[in-house]
């Protein structure tokens, strides 16, 4: 990705010749855990939930590095119900690098390489409350030229009782998506 451009939130255009997106490593679990910490906003798995996610799942996931750092990372798998869709399960940016588009690239970048293996939908789930995450699979919908719908997924009494209230989560389909 080095050489690309990012857009920003107001529409500028930002060099991003610094930021390189690939695969995960097995290494990078420990550094995606802490920006999915430092987020504040998703469901934080546990460290070893992640440091297994860089190394069975590699190849359904993208981490942007910039210096050689993680700073942003997609996860996601494929359904082994239904083989042409992967789920992203995280979508995160670290604070330093938001607002530049990076959450984008790296969903186009993993998706221009799983269309090209026969992936021809996206799901991912998200709370009715995260205005973030509801454009930026919108956004990727508009960019892709497919179609978005939404379903009820996940009522708050489908999640057990740990003193919280979970927010209902919804499901997000978007496909079909073609190589480009």
């Amino acid at each position: 990705m080095s050489g690309k451009h990012f857009e920003r939130a107001n529409g500028d255009a930002e060099t991003a010749s610094d930021v390189v997106i690939e695969s995960p490593a097995k290494g990078d679990g420990a550094a995606l855990w802490q920006i999915a910490r430092d987020s504040k906003k998703l469901d934080l798995n546990s460290p070893y939930a992640y440091l297994l996610w860089c190394r069975d799942f590699a190849d359904t996931s993208v981490v942007a590095r910039v210096d050689g750092e993680a700073v942003g990372f997609v996860i996601g798998y494929v359904k082994p119900s239904a083989p042409d869709t992967l789920l992203v399960w995280q979508v995160a940016v670290d604070t330093s690098q938001r607002g530049r588009g990076l959450a984008g690239s790296l969903l186009d970048e993993l998706f221009a390489r799983a269309t090209a293996r026969g992936i021809r939908y996206l799901e991912t789930t998200i709370t009715p409350d995260n205005k973030a995450s509801i454009k930026l699979f919108s956004s990727f919908a508009t960019r892709w030229d497919a179609e978005l719908s939404r379903y009820d997924l996940f009522a708050p009494s489908d999640f057990p009782d740990d003193g919280e209230q979970h927010q209902p989560e919804d499901l997000y389909r978007i496909g079909a998506l073609h190589p480009q």
